[in-house]
């Protein structure tokens, strides 16, 4: 038992050890702001970090070189509500305050747990890992990624990654069974009053450790997302953290008729994290159903992403989103975009992931067709220029 436990673990170090090479392929997307695609592509990976990008050229003898003239690759996906970091099912949740901006999921944070693995194998490479939204104001969340790696400084990206509130829906739910009478006017007073002792404390000079964070908040150091599902929550939310507090805040999910306020957000210059539901049919009264992430973009909003808010969607179906989203009058490519490059974006981390551009992060996935198609397979994936995942392994490890 010692020495295939031994066995395995050098094996695991092997397989997730960066390396430089080649990936020769079909078709690049690269997703970058200059939405350029590469057919046939090649993408040179050098101590973790991309250094070329473009059409094939000449290479060195020794370089290892992946050819595979049928595939294509593109960044690893990015999702910014999800709850499987602690490799459990359920969400994490503090339920004696409504307000806890001194909490933190960073501590629950299980890396290389069997629900990260299975994410990498579907191509998704960064997430950020959020408290649940049992109450106003979760806590703050991690940034990480699904490497094959034990140690929590490996993982990583930033911690706390940005702050996660909940201003509709589920406070309002909980609120109710346990008596509390938490409605839409007492959630906008309580978050309020939260952040105007925030910005007391800041003014005054006060080192209050307990709103040190949701002070960095306040001042766009760390972006917000917010818990928000129909229209006239999602309007108010738009105000208040946009136009009251000026935060760099994203709108998360948005759904059920959450569509018919896009304009308003739009003008606001507000983001939206879409998701899990991406369709409306029981609120729009004109008979068939709506692809929303196509009415958030046709009203304007920018940098419109995707989420699973996993386990609510499987997390490795991450890019059926997209692809939903695409089949229900949204452009494919712009729905690639929304799982890559604009959620990276929101977040001001797009200096090292969502595109394939020279210095960032080379964190890869090559597939056997449109990324978007339901019938393509993830063939491989490199995170940091590291092998995470090869679908021939894959098959004997999942």
């Amino acid at each position: 038992m010692v020495a295939r436990t031994l066995i395995a673990a050098l094996l695991v170090g092997a397989f997730a050890s960066a390396q430089d090479l080649a990936v020769r392929c079909g078709k690049v997307l690269t997703m970058g702001a200059a939405d350029e695609i590469h057919a046939p592509g090649l993408v040179l990976v050098e101590d973790g970090k991309i250094t070329y990008v473009g059409a094939p050229k000449e290479l060195a003898a020794d370089v290892p070189v992946i050819d595979a003239p049928d595939a294509w690759l593109a960044p690893g996906l990015v999702d910014l509500h999800t709850h499987i970091h602690t490799g459990g099912w359920g969400d994490i949740n503090d339920m004696v305050y409504s307000v806890n901006p001194e909490l933190r999921s960073a501590p629950t944070l299980r890396p290389d747990n069997r629900a990260m693995q299975i994410a990498c194998a579907g191509g998704v490479t960064t997430l950020f890992g959020i408290p649940g939204s049992g109450t106003n104001m979760g806590g703050f969340g991690v940034l990480y990624k699904t490497k094959t790696t034990h140690r929590f400084e490996d993982a990583v990206v930033a911690s706390p990654g940005g702050l996660k509130v909940a201003q509709d829906s589920n406070p309002q739910r909980v609120a109710g069974n346990f008596g509390w009478g938490n409605a839409r006017a007492s959630m906008g007073w309580t978050l309020e009053h939260v952040c105007n002792q925030a910005l007391a404390a800041e003014r005054a000079g006060r080192n209050d450790l307990r709103l040190r964070d949701l002070r960095r908040v306040l001042t766009r150091e760390l972006p917000v997302l917010i818990h928000t599902a129909g229209s006239d929550g999602v309007v108010n939310v738009a105000r208040m953290w946009k136009q009251r507090y000026g935060a760099q805040c994203i709108v998360s999910h948005g759904s059920f008729d959450g569509w018919k306020a896009a304009r308003a957000v739009a003008e606001l210059g507000v983001p939206v994290n879409h998701g899990p539901r991406t369709m409306d049919w029981f609120s729009s009264r004109n008979g068939r159903i709506n692809g929303t992430a196509a009415e958030y973009v046709k009203a304007g909003v920018q940098h419109l992403s995707l989420n699973t808010d996993s386990n609510v969607m499987p997390q490795e179906e991450l890019f059926l989103q997209g692809a939903m989203s695409a089949r229900l009058g949204a452009d494919s490519y712009q729905m690639m975009k929304a799982l890559t490059l604009h959620p990276a974006i929101v977040f001001g981390i797009d200096d090292r992931v969502g595109s394939l551009e020279v210095g960032k992060d080379a964190d890869l996935v090559l597939y056997s067709g449109d990324p978007l198609d339901p019938r393509t397979h993830v063939e491989r994936v490199w995170i940091e220029g590291a092998v995470e995942y090869e679908r021939e392994r894959g098959r004997q490890r999942f």
